[in-house]
């Protein structure tokens, strides 16, 4: 198996900076345009459990577009093949200097491009 082809790389790191420009920009419909439209789509979040697409949808369209502003470290991207990829980020947000914020993603590439299949998103203290 291929690790990390440069094509393949560069096509799943420019899908990842357009989900974190939607998610702090929080343009719903991008954010939901990049998850894998079905009922097997996973994400945890720091107090949500969400099972499918409609779910993680509806959470996204209820969810406060006050303190969405972050920025990111430690970003690992690693392509496996042409078709999967995970992607690793911390995240830190100025409202929460004591804590550091952990994101893992599944990507797959579909039909219609490169899509989230499966995500969890928790908080630890800081180190």
């Amino acid at each position: 198996m291929d690790i990390n082809l440069p094509d393949v790389k560069a096509e799943v790191e420019a899908a990842f900076a357009r989900y974190e420009a939607a998610l702090v920009g929080n343009d719903v419909e991008a954010l939901q345009a990049l998850f894998w439209n079905s009922a097997h789509t996973i994400r945890y979040g720091i107090g949500e459990n969400l099972y499918g697409y409609d779910e993680i949808g509806a959470f996204r369209s209820a969810r406060s577009p006050v303190g969405l502003e972050r920025t990111t470290s430690r970003t690992v991207i690693t392509t496996f093949g042409r078709d999967f990829a995970t992607a690793a980020t911390l995240f830190h947000r100025t409202t929460a200097p004591d804590k550091t914020g952990r994101q893992m993603q599944s990507w797959a590439r579909m039909p219609d491009g490169w899509r989230v299949v499966a995500a969890h998103v928790s908080v630890i203290p800081a180190p």
